[in-house]
């Protein structure tokens, strides 16, 4: 996986979007690396190679080695623009990394214990809100993923954004924004839909 996580580009100087329009017509992809304090560096990727990454969930929450010019930066994928009905990758953004700066990352959810959990037994069905989340930590702190454990949570129960145990010195950003954003990551509901969590939330 190590390989995966080291990003090969090239410099290019031609900003228009004809310029790109051929880039991706040749197989490769406008890119553009920022933040940090450091000058933006416009550059281009082989569109096949960053397919491949992509497809590594942990490539979207890890620091990356961006390999350009004979230097190296590390950086994390910020933003990824996909053609709306072709495989096509349009451009990326990737921010740099300082480790001394704190960097807001979306990270995957985990959920173990579906079909175990004490609801499931009772004929429950489970449902999910969320599939990653947005969390802020210094980059030595980054997860590769975040656990959501419903093994303990019984039909009408769920498990919320302020229930998910995470690592040292990592938040959630909607948290931030006060109680009534502790949404329902999780959910075991009734088997007839009437007595799930997140139905009575979306009710109220």
């Amino acid at each position: 996986m190590a390989g995966s996580f080291v990003f090969e580009a090239m410099p290019r100087t031609d900003l228009g979007r004809g310029y790109s329009r051929r880039l991706r017509l040749e197989g490769k992809v406008p890119a553009v690396l920022y933040g940090a304090g450091g000058e933006p560096v416009a550059l281009m990727l082989n569109h096949n190679k960053v397919v491949k990454a992509l497809e590594h969930e942990a490539t979207y929450s890890h620091i990356l080695t961006i390999q350009y010019d004979g230097k190296e930066e590390t950086a994390i994928i910020k933003d990824i623009q996909r053609h709306p009905s072709r495989p096509i990758i349009m451009h990326m953004d990737f921010q740099r990394v300082n480790e001394s700066m704190k960097i807001r990352v979306h990270v995957p959810l985990h959920f173990l214990n579906q079909e175990k959990s004490v609801g499931a037994k009772k004929g429950g069905v489970f449902t999910h809100n969320l599939t990653d989340i947005e969390i802020v930590c210094l980059p030595g702190r980054l997860p590769e993923f975040i656990v959501v454990d419903m093994l303990k949570v019984d039909i009408g129960q769920g498990v919320h954004l302020s229930d998910l145990k995470l690592p040292p010195g990592v938040e959630i950003i909607e948290l931030k924004h006060g109680a009534d954003h502790d949404q329902v990551v999780a959910a075991i509901q009734s088997p007839r839909g009437g007595d799930g969590v997140a139905d009575e939330e979306a009710e109220a």
